[in-house]
């Protein structure tokens, strides 16, 4: 079966981080979700305005066009993933079994991080509209991540393992 891992959270849980890592120890590819938004989505952003539905669509289509031209079995994808509207766009246009995987993270630590990336588009003051945006799916694996990164990935794998 094909799978897409997707390690998902608001600006500063540590996606990239935890899901290259993941791919790495796991030898998937990966694919970050960053690299695919556009110009204009990413100038947005930085201007501090939150994106739509609509802003999203072609982001969505572009990290799916991606996973189903990957052969492998199973890719992890870093991606925010916030709303519903993402969520079931990577679920049927993926061509994959799509697995959430929610990093928790409480929100003083998400600004402290946030804060301290010296070049990303996302500023701190989009941190609460991300939060309210969030839609964490109902069958998404939940990891305290605001732990060392070998004890998230330890907690991943095995939530993973167990359910092969």
């Amino acid at each position: 079966m094909r799978e897409l891992i997707i390690i998902m959270g608001v600006a500063g849980s540590g996606k990239t981080s935890i899901a290259s890592a993941l791919a790495r120890q796991m030898g998937w590819p990966f694919i970050e979700a960053d690299e695919h938004h556009s110009i204009a989505n990413k100038t947005k952003m930085a201007a501090g305005t939150p994106l739509t539905d609509e802003d999203r669509a072609s982001w969505v289509d572009s990290m799916c066009a991606a996973s189903s031209a990957m052969p492998e079995p199973r890719i992890v994808l870093a991606c925010s993933a916030l709303t519903p509207f993402v969520q079931a766009g990577l679920r049927e246009g993926s061509g994959r079994r799509s697995r959430f995987v929610m990093l928790d993270v409480p929100k003083a630590e998400l600004a402290r991080r946030i804060a301290a990336r010296a070049d990303h588009f996302m500023p701190v003051s989009l941190l609460d509209s991300q939060l309210e945006a969030l839609s964490v799916p109902e069958d998404a694996l939940r990891i305290a991540a605001d732990r060392k990164p070998e004890d998230i990935l330890a907690d991943i794998v095995s939530a993973l393992e167990a359910e092969a």
